[in-house]
């Protein structure tokens, strides 16, 4: 066993003084060593309840031989970090988590580990340090929150945020926030919606990391206790097997993640992770494959922003194999990729069933015949920008309309509440990417103001920066290169012509060649806002968004 080096022999008898302080016995030093990485917190709704999820894997190690040894990564909660200065500290954190769990399990030499996520940046954090660790491992989440109930609608943190604007815009009473603000988040978990924390939940059974149910079984279910049981006794099962992550995730497994991803509509922020995870195992993932597989992928899942469905009700519905089941009958997975279970994915999925065609609809009655994302290219954005097609109106999906450009997330915020926004606009907001943040903020303020002014089908917004989950509309992000980086968005000038073609992939600023190297020989590099500290040192790493914003020394 890989834990040998720290347990046997006379050279290790300092070792085991120090497992003894511990209070372990011979009993469980001669067990394996399973890591639980947990995520627990008690400042992120999503994490609340992560204690109770490490309790019951323990539980499920310790019954199936193992000796269980719980520590620490850390956490953001991405909604109450939105809008201010904390944003930027939010995607950083996602290299953080997997560099600090790297260095506990290699330091002290787990047999396996069992990885107890939740939010937004610490699934990929984890599934980066799987990856790299590479000794059995199994993923087990908090899961999703339940979906709060307002005048007899479901709701969920973006009708929150989208109720600020309506209540910026005179169209709600003080009262009636009041009543949003107590509702909509009524459990603990990962909010209710197809936001980021649940879109790489769901990811994560579809690249083989987790069990069945890890993306959707509600926060609050015994089931998930029962999930966290399970997912303890089958790390053993894997370290038995001698299954390891780099056996599951592999380019095929990245795949059919990126698939699965085009079928459910999840956030944009995957196609910052999904390259992340990719990197780790040596495969360098273009971003523009989100265009090859959309094509032939049709989006089945509507769930909100985009539509009127919850994490709960794609539980009901039979969950992330249904969903799979559907995609597979079209030959679009590769089904003998390995998973957690010790059995392929095929066999994983043989058996779903689609229980409800309201939630999850049947391939040949889809929402639409293509992915739930895009990657759009042109002149504005050489190497690529992201948006949630599933998320845009119809009338959206095609727009041209001139450009409002603001430096900071702050002065775009102060535009749309003041009113200066109107219809047809195309707000540029810069300066905001991995880099120019630094951090690159997620913009579910001015998407949510947007909205909730009444302008959603009428205002396009474009970042180098990202966006929430919970965004919709015509929200492009992740434009690549970044402002900072002496990218094109950074010569974008108040009322140019900008032209959004989704169905063609075409992002384009409606200037020519000449006047955009004009504009390119007089821009001036900025001093970055923040130079001092973790951020400091991250903006001198960071690579661009369309590389999936890992750090390199390259950049150095």
């Amino acid at each position: 066993m890989k834990s040998d080096a720290v347990k046997k022999g006379y050279q290790q008898a300092p070792h085991r003084s120090l497992f003894n302080a511990l209070g372990f016995t011979k009993e469980e030093m001669e067990r394996p060593l399973v890591g639980i990485v947990s995520s627990y917190n008690e400042i992120v709704p999503g994490h609340m309840n992560l204690d109770k999820i490490v309790n019951a894997v323990k539980q499920g190690v310790a019954m199936a031989g193992g000796t269980p040894v719980v520590f620490p990564a850390i956490a953001v909660c991405d909604g109450i970090a939105m809008g201010h200065v904390g944003m930027k500290y939010s995607l950083v954190t996602r290299d953080l988590i997997a560099d600090s769990t790297e260095c506990m399990a290699i330091a002290h030499q787990f047999d396996a580990l069992v990885m107890v996520p939740n939010c937004d940046k610490n699934v990929p954090g984890l599934l980066m340090a799987a990856a790299r660790v590479n000794v059995p491992t199994v993923f087990v989440s908090g899961g999703p929150m339940l979906a709060g109930h307002v005048n007899g609608q479901k709701r969920s943190l973006s009708s929150m945020f989208e109720a600020v604007g309506t209540h910026a815009a005179g169209k709600m009473t003080d009262e009636e926030l009041e009543e949003f603000e107590t509702k909509v988040c009524p459990t603990c978990g990962s909010c209710s919606g197809m936001y980021t924390a649940n879109s790489m939940n769901c990811l994560t059974e579809a690249l083989g990391m987790g069990l069945a149910g890890n993306g959707t079984i509600p926060a609050v279910y015994s089931d998930r206790l029962r999930l966290a049981k399970h997912a303890g006794m089958a790390v053993m099962e894997l370290l038995k097997k001698n299954i390891r992550p780099r056996d599951i995730i592999t380019k095929e497994s990245i795949l059919n993640a990126l698939t699965i991803d085009m079928a459910l509509g999840c956030s944009t922020n995957s196609m910052l992770h999904i390259p992340a995870i990719a990197h780790e195992i040596g495969f360098d993932f273009d971003i523009s494959l989100a265009n090859e597989i959309s094509e032939k992928t049709p989006n089945l899942c509507h769930l909100a922003p985009a539509g009127p469905t919850y994490m709960e009700d794609l539980n009901e519905a039979g969950g992330v194999y249904a969903v799979m089941k559907e995609i597979a009958d079209l030959g679009l997975l590769h089904l003998d990729c390995m998973t957690v279970t010790g059995k392929t994915i095929g066999e994983n999925i043989r058996d779903a069933k689609n229980l409800n065609t309201d939630v999850i609809k049947t391939t040949d009655a889809p929402y639409s015949k293509t992915g739930g994302l895009a990657v759009l290219k042109g002149n504005l954005a050489p190497n690529g920008s992201v948006v949630k097609r599933s998320a845009v109106v119809e009338e959206m999906m095609v727009h041209e309309g001139p450009a409002r450009v603001f430096d900071c997330e702050e002065d775009a915020i102060e535009a749309i509440k003041g009113g200066k926004i109107v219809s047809g606009d195309v707000v540029v907001i810069r300066y905001e990417g991995p880099k120019g943040g630094p951090g690159m903020r997620e913009m579910l303020n001015p998407t949510s103001a947007i909205a909730g002014m009444g302008l959603g089908s009428s205002v396009a917004l474009i970042t180098d920066g990202r966006f929430s989950g919970a965004s919709r509309g015509a929200s492009i992000g992740h434009v690549s290169p970044e402002a900072a980086m002496g990218g094109p968005i950074a010569f974008v000038e108040e009322g140019d012509i900008i032209s959004i073609n989704i169905p063609e992939y075409k992002l384009e600023l409606k200037i020519d060649d000449a006047e955009m190297e004009k504009r390119k020989a007089k821009w001036q590099p900025r001093k970055p806002k923040i130079s001092e500290g973790y951020i400091g040192r991250y903006e001198k790493l960071v690579t661009t968004a369309d590389r999936g914003a890992v750090l390199s020394v390259e950049n150095l």
